[in-house]
């Protein structure tokens, strides 16, 4: 059975919640350039692509090519950089950092230490989001109130950073649901991650990241070896505390 064949269930507010996705990136385009939307490719990302492909918005897109994603991942990359409207850019590791943490730390130094796996994280994914932002007055991202009890806050504008950093950040799908999710990807036929349809929801790294079992979390399959509070990658900060992406 496919992901969508699974998930794929509207709410009774998914025509209410898409008009209100629909209009916060329109705001967002006209209101905040330079905006960019960045991108795991998951189902949540697909979804905004698609959205701001159709809505013909200004927002380019970038993804984060760590150096570990899944085969699946990096074919979807390709399938969506010839096809999307909006232009999107691959934002890759420093390869000096990576090869010296390697032959440092070893190939798989996530196991080893949460400190260790946040420092692959930071030289992975933390440093090239930091240049892909450089510049940008928001962000988009695909955070979700439903994917953990750490996102149950998750505002739909969240300016908890513009003092800082000058940025605001944009999480038009705050309140869909997983199924509302799947519907709209059913609904247009949106191009998606294969991994979901082996219990997949959330994907990151291929090391950090594993199928779940029914009942379990959306993100149960990310760095399951560790403490639930230490589920941390550095991707997204408010109020000091980091939530992973």
């Amino acid at each position: 059975m496919s992901a969508v064949d699974l998930h794929a269930r509207a709410s009774k507010e998914f025509e209410a919640r898409l008009a209100e996705t629909k209009a916060l990136l329109q705001r967002a385009a006209a209101e905040f350039s330079p905006i960019t939307q960045a991108s795991s490719l998951g189902a949540e990302d697909v979804v905004i692509t698609h959205l701001v492909n159709s809505l013909e918005l200004d927002i380019p897109v970038f993804v984060l090519d760590t150096g570990m994603l899944h085969q699946e991942t990096l074919d979807l990359l390709e399938r969506t950089k010839a096809t999307s409207r909006a232009p999107v850019a691959v934002y890759q590791p420093v390869r000096e950092s990576v090869v010296h943490f390697v032959k440092r730390e070893g190939k798989e130094p996530m196991y080893k230490s949460v400190q260790l796996r946040k420092a692959c994280c930071h030289i992975r994914k933390v440093e090239p989001l930091e240049r892909a932002l450089a510049g940008k007055r928001a962000w988009i991202t695909g955070l979700r109130r439903e994917q953990s009890s750490a996102r149950a806050e998750v505002l739909l504008l969240d300016a908890a950073d513009e003092r800082k950093t000058g940025r605001v950040k944009f999480n038009p799908l705050a309140d869909w649901t997983w199924g509302d999710v799947w519907h709209y990807i059913k609904l247009h036929n949106v191009d998606y991650n294969p991994l979901h349809d082996r219990f997949y929801p959330s994907i990151g790294c291929q090391p950090c990241t594993r199928a779940i079992s029914l009942g379990e979390d959306f993100r149960a399959g990310r760095w399951w070896w560790e403490d639930e509070a230490a589920k941390e990658c550095g991707l997204h900060v408010r109020n000091k505390e980091e939530v992973s992406s």
